[in-house]
């Protein structure tokens, strides 16, 4: 009689996978860090707003606010893909230290939006608000 595991494994599917992600507190801090990184030198101000609001959105995630959090995330990184996607990026540059930096933050950019909008978009408040 061959073995029957006791506890099947469940393939998690795509939708399961981007709403982990958008729940994680990990992806806001990691891309804030990586505008400061691009804008800090040489010193760009409007850049520079962004860093603290996704930071803020780590916070409200800690705190169990992962709905609102992944809204905020969502948001924020969808504007700074606009931003920065304006930007003229030479030939020489994109092979640099500093364009793999920029495709690392506009890749997490999308990554930020599509899975923090699935985690918003399919989010249970009152799920969320008996967990607190």
């Amino acid at each position: 009689m061959p073995d029957q595991p006791t506890e099947e494994k469940v393939k998690q599917g795509a939708i399961h996978s981007l709403r982990a992600w958008g729940e994680n507190p990990l992806p806001p801090t990691l891309l804030a860090t990586l505008i400061a990184a691009q804008h800090m030198r040489p010193f760009q101000p409007l850049p520079l707003i962004f860093p603290p609001i996704l930071l803020f959105s780590s916070y409200l995630n800690i705190n169990s606010y992962k709905i609102d959090s992944a809204g905020i995330t969502a948001a924020w990184s969808g504007l700074y893909l606009l931003l920065a996607s304006r930007r003229k990026q030479r030939l020489v540059q994109k092979f640099g230290a500093r364009g793999i930096i920029r495709g690392a933050t506009l890749g997490l950019c999308v990554a930020n939006v599509a899975g923090c909008g699935v985690a918003y978009a399919f989010g249970r408040r009152k799920t969320e608000t008996e967990s607190r």
